[in-house]
């Protein structure tokens, strides 16, 4: 049974200025054309980053995840098991398909766009200001995401990879 007290519900709600964010939530986030901040809203999501905790984490059925990327920046191609939607909130948004990016699909605020799962998908702010984009994953456990061979390579370089469990540690 779920506490419906107003107390509890109180605790469910999830203030900006109280979020708190990550820029190594991923592996990719180390390699600098893919630096962001990463901020968990309901649910862990994907993130590699154990440390990184949600403001909300009752999950149940979906995510909610926050990005944030300075102009030319974003996620490498990446993709989940579970349906993943984009909602631009700021910004212009290009979300890349392929393996290799080679088809995009452009977002302004508030236009979404819902990938399949096992699409190859890429998130690059195209516009001239840092913006925001707001993710939301399918599922109460979405799984992980399963980067390029390239990222892997790249994120080994830099003596890290992703354990079983999902986070990201340091290669011994």
């Amino acid at each position: 049974m779920t506490d419906t007290s107003l107390e509890a519900l109180r605790a469910r709600v999830a203030r900006f200025k109280d979020l708190k964010s990550s820029s190594e939530a991923f592996i990719d986030t180390r390699i600098p054309e893919y630096n962001r901040e990463i901020y968990n809203i309901i649910g862990r999501g994907v993130t590699e980053d154990a440390k990184l905790k949600p403001a909300i984490e009752d999950n149940r059925d979906f995510n909610l995840t926050l990005m944030k990327s300075d102009p030319g920046k974003g996620s490498s191609q990446h993709d989940h098991q579970t349906i993943e939607c984009f909602v631009a909130l700021t910004g212009k948004w290009a979300i890349t398909l392929g393996d290799n990016g080679e088809e995009a699909i452009i977002l302004e605020p508030f236009d979404v766009f819902s990938v399949p799962p096992g699409v190859m998908r890429g998130v690059r702010n195209v516009g001239a200001e840092p913006a925001y984009i707001l993710t939301i994953l399918g599922g109460t456990d979405p799984g992980r995401a399963r980067w390029s061979q390239q990222i892997n390579e790249k994120g080994r370089a830099l003596g890290l990879h992703v354990d079983e469990n999902g986070d990201m540690v340091r290669l011994k």
